[in-house]
């Protein structure tokens, strides 16, 4: 099965942290969050990705033109405007040959979540789509899709509703399966007020056209809005472990603590007398000072951490 990668957005909620890379390229623990999104994925059968990307994102391309290990087909469309997730899965059309998996670049399920997406859409009748729903708070109402349901089935969805015109409290993640079907609307949908061609417009298009749109509920997952989500994800990744060597500092001064969960990379240099974790991920080519305190914390490529620090659930870039 084929999967596209929505991975072109700026992440200005991120900056400054996004102002030497994009939102997809941050890493988790080694890895960008675009290929832990598609690492999940994979596991669940999906070995040939379209990636939507920036032109000006020249490191997503070279990382996974010479550095990224996944065993499957990595190509590239450009997007260059950000109009809404509609025109983005436009630009992949030409590209989709079969049915495909959809995902934003920064939302993480559990395998076994994709697991059950994957399972109901080989059930018969075929669905012609498959959403991942999950319940949100009131206040979440008005940022997100919210749908309508009868049984498994979907019969309405709503983007950014009221609270007060929202059909549920149930919300569209940004993780589909897809028929073709679904491309045959995109050149339909009208810009919102805020101008952008939303998905949901297309989506409810097939619901009232053809029907067959079901939802599988998940009770969790992870995104990437801000620096907070940053440290939570490497958290959660660090506690969960990796499988791959997670102490590689080039140098370790004298009395110095390390204390795991951990991640360091190579090139990373750290001072004497420090206290290194639990819950810290140090990426490459880092130099911490003496006497440094790093808990709970994310320091990113290339990063100083000035002598007798003390950093506690922080970003360091």
């Amino acid at each position: 099965m084929q999967g596209v990668i929505l991975a072109a957005g700026k992440g200005s909620r991120l900056h400054p942290i996004t102002l030497s890379r994009s939102k997809a390229m941050l890493p988790i623990l080694g890895r960008p969050i675009v290929e832990r999104v598609m690492e999940l994925l994979f596991a669940n059968g999906v070995d040939d990705f379209i990636l939507v990307v920036s032109p000006e994102d020249r490191d997503i391309t070279h990382y996974f033109l010479r550095e990224s290990t996944l065993q499957a087909e990595v190509r590239f469309v450009y997007q260059t405007e950000r109009l809404g997730m509609a025109k983005a899965l436009q630009c992949a059309a030409p590209l989709l040959t079969e049915d495909f998996v959809l995902s934003a670049c920064d939302n993480l399920v559990t395998a076994a979540d994709v697991g059950r997406l994957m399972a109901f859409w080989q059930t018969e009748p075929q669905p012609n789509a498959i959403l991942t729903l999950m319940p949100v708070t009131r206040e979440r109402i008005s940022s997100t899709g919210i749908v309508a349901m009868d049984g498994p089935w979907i019969t309405r969805i709503v983007e950014k509703p009221t609270p007060e015109e929202a059909p549920s409290n149930i919300s569209s993640l940004p993780l589909y399966v897809f028929s073709s079907r679904i491309l045959a609307y995109l050149p339909e949908v009208a810009p919102s007020p805020r101008g952008e061609y939303e998905l949901q417009d297309a989506i409810q298009m097939l619901i009232r056209r053809e029907g067959r749109v079901g939802g599988v509920m998940v009770e969790r997952r992870l995104t990437l809005t801000n620096a907070v989500d940053l440290l939570a994800l490497n958290r959660e990744y660090l506690m969960h472990g990796d499988g791959r060597p997670q102490l590689e500092p080039h140098t370790v001064g004298p009395d110095t603590q390390l204390i795991t969960p951990l991640y360091i990379e190579q090139g990373t240099v750290i001072g004497a007398r420090c206290v290194i974790g639990p819950n810290v991920y140090i990426e490459r080519d880092c130099r911490i000072g003496d006497h440094v305190t790093l808990r709970d914390a994310v320091v990113l490529r290339g990063a100083t951490v000035a002598a007798d620090a003390v950093v506690v659930d922080q970003v360091i870039a």
